[in-house]
């Protein structure tokens, strides 16, 4: 079974989309002005998306013998378009280091399934810090 370390790995990566998952919800929400339909639209899909990753590595852990947590990490939303899109891109990019992480570990530990679940979702994160990134140049 997997080690105590790939265990906690995958209840942050719980904990971090389940934040993302309420912060791009209430985002979409929130988001406002002329410039807001593409980045709210946007917003709304990663937000069902994460949830996935959420119950994804959920239903692992609880193969693997864990538990994850029911806390999400501290959810930001920010006041403007601008500012909600730059801590997005923060987040991504912690979900990205975080995933690289775990696909190391479990590799390291023969975990293939976990390898290749957290390899699906590293691609959803990168295009999701891609489209952000692209949206934050137009404002």
């Amino acid at each position: 079974m997997a080690s105590k370390k790939l265990i906690g790995l995958l209840d942050q990566a719980v904990a971090r989309e389940l934040q993302v998952a309420i912060q791009y919800m209430w985002q979409h929400v929130r988001a406002s002005g002329f410039k807001s339909p593409p980045i709210a639209d946007a917003l709304k899909k990663a937000a069902i998306t994460e949830m996935k990753h959420a119950e994804a590595i959920a239903e692992r852990m609880d193969y693997l013998g864990g538990a994850a947590t029911t806390k999400p990490a501290p959810i930001t939303i920010g006041k403007t378009l601008k500012e909600m899109l730059k801590l997005d891109i923060k987040a991504e990019g912690e979900a990205i280091k975080l995933y690289k992480e775990i696909i190391a570990l479990a590799d390291k530990e023969g975990d293939v399934t976990t390898r290749r679940m957290a390899e699906g979702i590293l691609g959803d994160e990168e295009s999701h810090d891609d489209e952000f990134r692209r949206l934050a140049e137009g404002l």
